[in-house]
């Protein structure tokens, strides 16, 4: 009976710890921007979004760079980033979609930058769904016009929503099965997946997503091995994977112009789709 009670004792604590523990291995939000794009002398709007469940959002609307050349204008791409930081740590990012003839609406979730709340795999998908809603509802863009782009944590966001609403493609960077594989992979002799409370489980959702994906992935990332990339894509109705090299935070730098290649190969896609001149 001792011997029960102290096992009993071990796994309550166990769930305990892991309850604590999962928001803050899961979200590493930053309150304060660094910087905005007018710094770097760039045109934007700033974007204030209600949430369906009341919560405020803030997010920058980044017009495309009209000297840049680009070939596929006239799309806008909705950026979930990822777990840490916020908005204004994705200049580098924007840079490249900015100059690859793309506007850009980048959001961030609530807890991070300037939305209130706190972060929770049911809020970020209301958040995304805020996003969405703006550009389809209040600025009157066509969705086949619109695509989705996660990065990392927010490439589970982004199949959630694309599983759902009607979009012209979807981009996912480093991405990741979900959750509950990641966590098992990092604590193999525990039973974590079943314990824990957020899933973002990109893999069951992958397969409803109607619209192109693009999957960009490096070999070296520290945290989500290629396969998951790979389980991903064998997954969805239609993908293309691009392989990167580099770590997970700066494969889009270390393979600059592959990564760049990949997504003006795959917006001139979605254009093409939606009508618009290519």
């Amino acid at each position: 009976m001792t011997l029960l009670l102290a096992v009993i004792g071990v796994a309550a604590l166990f769930v305990l710890w892991v309850r604590w523990m999962e928001p803050r291995m899961l979200y590493y939000p930053t309150r304060a921007l660094e910087t905005t794009p007018a710094r770097l002398g760039w045109r934007f709007e700033e974007v204030r979004l209600t949430a369906a469940d009341g919560t405020k959002l803030h997010g920058w609307l980044v017009p495309a760079n009209q000297d840049s050349g680009a070939v596929h204008p006239r799309l806008t791409v909705l950026l979930l980033h990822g777990n840490a930081g916020n908005i204004s740590h994705r200049l580098d990012k924007l840079a490249i979609l900015r100059d690859l003839g793309v506007d850009v609406l980048i959001l961030d979730y609530r807890g991070y930058g300037e939305s209130e709340g706190r972060p929770g795999e049911a809020g970020t998908y209301l958040d995304a769904r805020a996003g969405y809603e703006h550009l389809v509802s209040t600025r009157g863009l066509d969705p086949r016009t619109i695509a989705l782009f996660g990065e990392s944590l927010g490439s589970a966001v982004a199949a959630h929503l694309a599983a759902e609403a009607e979009v012209g493609g979807v981009v996912l960077e480093e991405s990741f099965t979900s959750v509950a594989e990641v966590a098992q992979g990092m604590f193999p002799f525990l039973p974590v997946r079943w314990v824990i409370r957020n899933r973002y489980d990109t893999l069951s959702k992958i397969g409803r997503v109607r619209a192109p994906v693009l999957i960009l992935h490096s070999r070296e990332d520290e945290y989500f091995p290629f396969r998951h990339a790979e389980r991903l894509a064998a997954a969805a109705r239609e993908a293309t994977v691009v392989e990167l090299r580099g770590g997970h935070n700066d494969a889009f730098l270390v393979s600059g112009p592959v990564y760049r290649r990949g997504l003006a190969g795959f917006f001139a896609t979605v254009a093409r789709r939606a009508g618009r001149p290519s």
